[in-house]
């Protein structure tokens, strides 16, 4: 399993007061001459209480900053990352000021066309003039300004994958020399030689950095090297490098990991789910409204249905199965019945193409994804949800669990009506064991990468391509 580069970012994170200080600054300059640009277009006035505003803006932006991370160093942060941290601590923002405008009974006092204006330009400005100094840094850091000598000990697959995201971001300033290490090529793992050579062994490492040659050294052995790890850094004490250990940990499948405390001890997350916290409340308001919204446009649709299954075979409307819901607890999934059987017992069969079980109005329903639609009612009852890994049969679940790596991990978050796998192709009959490796790999990866712009993204990408597929039947 490759190493995450978000995780390799995560441990090259210095954090410089100088260049806090310095971002610090510019948000400030920012914040307050867009406010003062924009009231002299408007032909304003410039009040005291223009002066309070910029002032409470400034703090508070620079209070709720660390709550994104905004001010993480840029050899380890990317613009996607100051996107959204300016964007989301900007609103913060203005949801203080908001509070404390209605609070003081001050909000008439200000201009609604200027507020309005300086609340949406602003995390314009302050992402502008990130861009730009980003741009000038990476341009000079690429050309030797401000990088770091970097030696990476341990050759094998995690220092090779840390290697590996230094190479593939110069603007960061990380310029790895060389791998170290004393351990000799041994069965199935050779020491790695690509993307760097192994320049020497871990008496010319500590020889190298007491000589200065080496500015950061990241140690990169595996945990059972407790006793070679200690004694490495006990030399390295005696030089001026920067020293970090990368724990062969994150070699792991890690499912939202965080760090986080337990008392006074740093723990770190292998397997987590990401709807914690705020997350939790934004997919569950979603859920919410999406469902609201879309059972009032499909309840004539869905009585039409209903009746169609009551005309075309004996048998009850809705077809209700156990499936296993969040954390592998048990839930009552409902579909529109397309069978002539309702199986949910010891043992279900998935349909195959021209399945005699399948009703003739069912195949159309089938074919159209059209007998999911009840399942939006299961949205609405917190059952389900409406982007997330597809319910299987309990079944087939205990089935897959023996067979493939991690499938349990489908779990950590709601089932849904839709998701990455689906509008991948990879919906309908899995009759080969790779099928089913497939959609776990998509659901896996839908619960790594988690936002709320992904799921509007896979809904809307459903509604294209992921109702009617040739392996729907």
């Amino acid at each position: 399993m490759p190493i995450k580069s978000r995780t390799i970012q995560r441990l090259m994170r210095p954090y410089h007061s100088k260049f806090v200080g310095l971002s610090q600054a510019a948000d400030a300059l920012c914040i307050g001459l867009t406010l003062w640009v924009i009231t002299s277009f408007y032909g304003l006035p410039w009040l005291d209480l223009y002066t309070l505003a910029v002032a409470s803006g400034i703090g508070l932006f620079i209070f709720f900053a660390p709550f994104h991370d905004l001010y993480r160093s840029w050899r380890a942060a990317g613009a996607r990352h100051d996107f959204s941290a300016v964007w989301l601590t900007w609103l913060s923002v203005v949801m203080a000021l908001l509070f404390l405008a209605y609070a003081t009974q001050t909000s008439e006092e200000f201009s609604r066309r200027a507020a309005l204006t300086w609340f949406l330009v602003t995390p314009m400005v302050l992402l502008l003039w990130r861009s730009g100094g980003r741009m000038v840094l990476g341009h000079l850091r690429q050309r030797g300004f401000n990088s770091r000598r970097v030696a990476v000990v341990g050759a094998r697959e995690v220092g090779a994958a840390l290697v590996r995201n230094m190479l593939d971001a110069p603007w960061s300033g990380l310029r790895p020399v060389g791998f170290y290490d004393d351990r000799k090529p041994a069965g199935l793992r050779p020491l790695v030689t690509e993307p760097l050579k192994v320049v020497g062994d871990l008496d010319r490492l500590v020889k190298h950095a007491q000589e200065g040659r080496v500015d950061i050294i990241y140690i990169a052995l595996p945990m059972r090297a407790e006793k070679r790890i200690q004694r490495l850094l006990a030399q390295l004490s005696d030089t001026t490098a920067s020293v970090y250990v990368v724990p062969d940990f994150f070699m792991f499948n890690l499912l939202n990991s965080t760090w986080t405390q337990v008392g006074d001890l740093p723990v770190v997350s292998i397997f987590e789910t990401p709807f914690y916290g705020v997350d939790g409340w934004i997919k569950r308001l979603e859920d919410i409204v999406l469902s609201s919204v879309i059972l009032l446009i499909i309840a004539i649709p869905m009585l039409l249905i209903a009746l169609g299954i009551k005309l075309s075979s004996p048998g009850p409307v809705l077809f209700k199965q156990d499936r296993y819901g969040l954390r592998g607890n048990r839930i009552e999934v409902w579909k529109f019945r397309t069978m002539h059987v309702c199986e949910n017992g010891a043992e279900v069969r998935s349909a195959t193409r021209d399945d005699p079980r399948v009703t003739r109005f069912g195949a159309f329903l089938r074919q159209t994804s059209l007998d999911e639609l009840p399942q939006f009612i299961n949205v609405l009852q917190g059952r389900m949800s409406i982007v997330g890994p597809r319910p299987h049969a309990v079944v087939h679940n205990e089935q897959y669990r023996k067979l493939i790596n991690g499938y349990m991990l489908r779990h950590k978050v709601k089932p849904g009506i839709t998701g990455l796998a689906q509008i991948n192709g990879w919906r309908g009959e899995v009759n080969t064991l790779d099928k089913m490796q497939k959609r776990v790999e998509y659901d896996l990866a839908y619960i790594h990468n988690w936002s709320l712009f992904a799921d509007i993204k896979i809904i809307f990408m459903t509604v294209f391509k992921g109702f009617v597929g040739k392996n729907a039947y």
